[in-house]
């Protein structure tokens, strides 16, 4: 297909357009608010003719709920997978971790601040909640089976998403030694007692297997 053209004359064909324009809503809801910020803004940042940011999007709520999923659905997968998976409930617990910790360290923009903006407890947002709810019913099967409990499940999850508030005040130079040692933490709050060396060697042959 074609490329859409560009405000500035270039053609889209040279980068893609869709990815461009995810970027420029991320920079702009971060910075200024889901409610501030216009279709024409977005497309203009992206350097796009508003018009076709609608060959991409229905608009801006459909660009957050792609932005959101993104934070989400790829932990949810290889969670379900882990689970399905032979092996110690420790070692799935801290590949979820590693994981999902890397997805929300690892993004050019810190998404998951998105999750504090009230625009998203709307009901056009409700699959992104049922995903995330899913996530951390994952977390909680796994912590469970580990031998913790509800609480300790609730702070493996509080953990993990705390990268978010971390990232708007420091930079993470090496984001995988860091999920690396937020899985350990995590770990250790529903298993005191495991052999981390153990758990972690475990654990990495488990994320080979996963897609």
């Amino acid at each position: 297909m074609a490329g859409r053209p560009r405000a500035t004359g270039e053609s889209a064909g040279v980068r893609d357009s869709r990815q461009d324009l995810l970027d420029a809503a991320a920079e702009l809801f971060i910075a200024h608010g889901f409610a501030a910020t216009s279709t024409r803004a977005i497309a203009d940042r992206a350097g796009l003719r508003q018009a076709s940011l609608y060959h991409y999007f229905s608009g801006k709520e459909e660009i957050l709920t792609v932005l959101l999923s993104g934070t989400v659905r790829p932990s949810l997968q290889a969670g379900r997978t882990l689970h399905g998976m032979p092996g110690s409930a420790s070692a799935k617990l801290w590949a979820l971790c590693q994981l999902d910790l890397e997805l929300l360290c690892g993004g050019r923009y810190n998404l998951g601040v998105l999750y504090l903006r009230p625009e998203i407890q709307a009901p056009t947002f409700t699959d992104f909640h049922t995903e995330r709810a899913s996530l951390r019913a994952l977390y909680r099967s796994m912590v469970l089976a580990a031998g913790a409990d509800e609480t300790s499940a609730d702070l493996v999850f509080g953990l993990v998403e705390g990268v978010i508030l971390t990232r708007q005040w420091k930079e993470i130079p090496d984001v995988t030694a860091y999920a690396s040692a937020g899985a350990d933490a995590g770990v250790q709050i529903a298993c005191p007692h495991a052999d981390l060396v153990v758990v972690r060697t475990e654990a990495l042959a488990l994320m080979a297997k996963v897609d």
